[in-house]
């Protein structure tokens, strides 16, 4: 059923192939074209990985390792006969003693079912943690939710799990759902000292707070972002961040893990940080820029409340967002604004900073 399968891979993680069939190497990609009656592909994985200077976002020790399935399988390109489905698994062989979390389904002892229905081609993506990891586990929203890290490296399993608790149902109902698993992995240093979503699941660092003593929290930014997907188009990135950013603080008021007067005071120091900004258009949104998408979209609600009387929010733009899957625009986040509100937002989209040598105007 499959003609060829060209693979992106990365030079410096991915080497030593060797296949059944044909197998074309260059530098950027490799394509292989399988027998037909099947074979097999096969080549190793680098899995450490630096961040920058000092820290990783992927690691691999005597004891343990934590990395994203994407490292294991680069994105791949397929040309099948016909309209043709992959099936995929993920089998491990490991040291004895060791333990697996993935946010995948297990069929059988080391073995998981990868699929994504969004995707042809089936390949295993999201975090994953291996080794001598503690495992905390519970069914939380509907969703099958693991907290996973190395013994001895203080991740609080029991913590994140009662945020968990807390937050999620609150998550759930701004999506419309949630992923059927949910997997956070941590550790301590050398990984990277901050926070990485990936699909259904999310790194966080063991020293990171679970809310900062600015009001926002790291573990519900990332968490948004693995349960929407959102991804960034031209200039979308200040939604993307913007959106993380603002229902980190939503999800604990609405939850109660936050009174509405620290809400307000948390929105008003965000506020006063991006007053500054001129343009949120930018490739990549720093701080002040993702300061200044959480008081954009704050109001962005408060306008889709007003013109439906309460009936729309801010929730139903961002479930719509969830639903479609495609990259994020200045234009698409208005048109389905104004899908939402019913009305005409060129007002409010109007006053948006935004360079208008750079960023077409809607």
């Amino acid at each position: 059923l499959v003609h060829w399968v060209r693979l992106a891979v990365d030079p410096e993680r991915h080497f030593e192939f060797s296949a059944d069939g044909e197998l074309e190497i260059a530098e950027e990609f490799v394509r292989w074209e399988p027998p037909p009656g099947g074979g097999a592909l096969r080549y190793l994985v680098r899995i450490d990985h630096l961040r920058d200077k000092a820290t990783y976002d992927a690691r691999l020790t005597r004891n343990w390792a934590i990395f994203r399935g994407d490292d294991l399988v680069p994105p791949a390109r397929v040309d099948t006969v016909g309209v043709a489905e992959s099936r995929a698994t993920l089998s491990f062989k490991l040291p004895d003693g060791w333990s697996i979390a993935v946010p995948y389904e297990k069929i059988g002892p080391g073995r998981y079912r990868v699929h994504h229905p969004h995707r042809r081609f089936d390949r295993p993506t999201g975090w994953m943690a291996l080794g001598k990891i503690g495992v905390t586990r519970e069914r939380i929203a509907g969703s099958h939710i693991a907290i996973a890290g190395p013994v001895g490296q203080g991740l609080r399993r029991q913590d994140l799990l009662a945020m968990m608790r807390w937050t999620l149902p609150e998550l759930r109902d701004v999506t419309g759902g949630l992923p059927s698993r949910i997997l956070i992995v941590g550790a301590g240093d050398p990984m990277w000292r901050g926070g990485l979503s990936g699909p259904a699941s999310l790194f966080l660092h063991a020293d990171r707070p679970m809310i900062t003593p600015d009001g926002t929290s790291p573990l519900l930014h990332e968490l948004v972002h693995a349960v929407t997907r959102l991804r960034a188009g031209p200039g979308g990135d200040w939604i993307v961040e913007g959106v993380a950013e603002l229902y980190s603080v939503e999800l604990l008021a609405r939850s109660k893990s936050m009174s509405r007067r620290r809400y307000a005071k948390v929105l008003r120091k965000l506020k006063q940080e991006g007053a500054s900004v001129r343009n949120l258009e930018t490739d990549r949104a720093s701080g002040d820029v993702t300061a200044r998408a959480v008081s954009e979209l704050h109001e962005l609600d408060e306008t889709i409340r007003e013109a439906t009387d309460g009936q729309y929010s801010l929730d139903d733009l961002v479930a719509r967002l969830t639903r479609e899957r495609v990259p994020v625009t200045t234009e698409g986040l208005r048109a389905h604004a104004e899908a939402t509100a019913g009305r005409d937002l060129g007002s409010f989209f109007a006053a948006l900073p935004r360079d208008r040598g750079l960023a077409k105007q809607p």
